[in-house]
């Protein structure tokens, strides 16, 4: 009898870690986004031909964690400079369609990095395309939404039984660049690598989140080579490093954040070593486990324009500046045709696992500020904070750069073809935004502060 009870009780013991272990499923999955003919790179105005070869391969992934149907979040991120609304929109109209998820639940993330071919019209007044460019540029962006949906339904086809645990580390090479052109600002950076470990209950990594705030620009105008640049370099190491892991970077608000030194692919290949070290040393210390619920939120919050400046426009597009050229011809359109350029609709977004883990999520090239002052004011909570998310259609300045000035402030929008700079609420109402979110999601938040 007591050999029977003692069964009972390890069975039940068994079937109680069973089911906690398939409280939380997850699957991931990757495919090529390298063109397959020539393709103009994004990012810099000084290129003079498209690249037709790659040093690596350029990758869109998904990371899928699910508590059950109707609680889950998606991670999408891509080797790409940014994403268009277009995509964005058509990924998730699809994947809503056969999923049942919202809005708040699929989460993308561009890289940044220079090395990657244009998605239009991610900084389009760079460019002046030929009908054959054009083509070719949306023909790709048509196959990239595609290759998206694909990897999503791959990753979701591969969930199984799953264990999540947190870490942080850190790297150096990120420099804040205001202050290396500028002189005009106290050197902000956030060396923070954020680490996001997924595993089976029996211990094998089956996918790895990291992210970090700086921009992909080790490589700079001079190559015409498809790569991921350091993020690239460090997804490669660190799946060599976990065989049968599929690793996935998660860009942080590094708007105004540069590698230094700068320009070579052996550079490259160092901050991506650099990277990958940090993450593996996050991996092989304590992690914190991080359990469900699984809440997320998502917001659109109206970002107002200075006054729109006719007279400047009238003067740019007859000037001999190419590019403030064509970002006036295309306000001028707007303002002929009755269009509103006085706001801008900006997505935040957040997802936060249990008490134990919280993403946030912000869009466009965020500046340090946001990340520094969110894990400040949200001293308690295990932020991982990242920029890029969703649309990437400009700069967003903080408070403290508005001021400033210069080019993440001002002369950015011409490239993008936005009137600009912002109004002075701009943090303001961002703040605003990440404070419902966070709340939405069960952070205890102060609302009106």
């Amino acid at each position: 009898m007591r050999r029977l009870l003692i069964l009972f009780i390890l069975s039940v013991f068994i079937a109680s870690n069973l089911a906690h272990a398939g409280d939380i499923k997850a699957g991931a999955a990757r495919i090529s986004i390298t063109p397959t003919t020539p393709m103009w790179l994004n990012g810099y105005a000084g290129r003079e031909a498209p690249a037709t070869e790659s040093i690596h391969e350029i990758w869109a992934k998904a990371l899928v964690i699910e508590e059950n149907n109707n609680s889950r979040v998606i991670f999408v991120t891509t080797d790409l400079l940014g994403l268009s609304h277009e995509v964005v929109e058509a990924v998730y109209k699809a994947l809503s369609a056969k999923y049942g998820i919202n809005r708040s639940q699929l989460i993308m993330n561009a890289s940044h990095t220079h090395s990657g071919p244009v998605v239009w019209p991610c900084l389009d007044v760079i460019h002046d395309f030929n009908l054959t460019d054009q083509g070719t540029v949306a023909a790709y962006s048509h196959t990239l939404t595609n290759n998206i949906i694909k990897v999503v339904e791959d990753a979701m086809s591969n969930l199984v039984p799953a264990k999540l645990y947190s870490g942080h580390s850190t790297a150096g090479f990120a420099i804040n660049r205001r202050n290396l052109r500028d002189h005009n600002n106290n050197g902000s950076t956030d060396h923070d690598v954020p680490v996001l470990k997924v595993a089976t209950p029996g211990g094998k990594i089956l996918a790895v989140l990291f992210g970090y705030a700086c921009h992909n620009t080790t490589l700079v105008d001079d190559n015409h080579l498809f790569n991921g640049d350091y993020a690239g370099f460090a997804q490669i190491e660190i799946e060599k490093n976990n065989p049968g892991a599929v690793a996935l970077f998660l860009m942080g608000c590094g708007g105004d954040q540069n590698p230094e030194p700068r320009g070579t692919i052996a550079l490259a290949t160092k901050y991506g070593k650099e990277l990958a070290d940090a993450v593996q040393t996050a991996m092989t210390g304590t992690m914190k486990s991080v359990t469900t619920p699984v809440r997320t939120s998502y917001v659109n919050t109206d970002l107002n324009f200075q006054p729109f400046d006719l007279a400047m426009y009238q003067k740019d597009i007859t000037g001999d500046n190419k590019y403030f050229q064509r970002r006036a011809k295309l306000m001028l359109e707007a303002y002929n045709k009755g269009w509103d350029v006085s706001k801008f609709h900006y997505p935040v977004q957040a997802v936060r696992f249990g008490n134990d883990l919280t993403i946030l999520a912000l869009s466009g090239e965020v500046v340090v500020d946001y990340s520094l002052k969110s894990k400040k004011i949200f001293a308690s909570e295990n932020l991982f904070v990242a920029g890029y998310c969703n649309e990437v259609t400009c700069y967003i300045p903080s408070k403290r750069v508005l001021k400033e000035g210069g080019y993440e402030a001002d002369e950015s929008m011409v490239y993008y073809g936005l009137p600009g700079p912002f109004a002075d609420d701009v943090e303001d109402r961002i703040f605003k935004a990440i404070r419902q979110v966070l709340k939405n999601t069960g952070v205890k938040v102060e609302i009106n502060k």
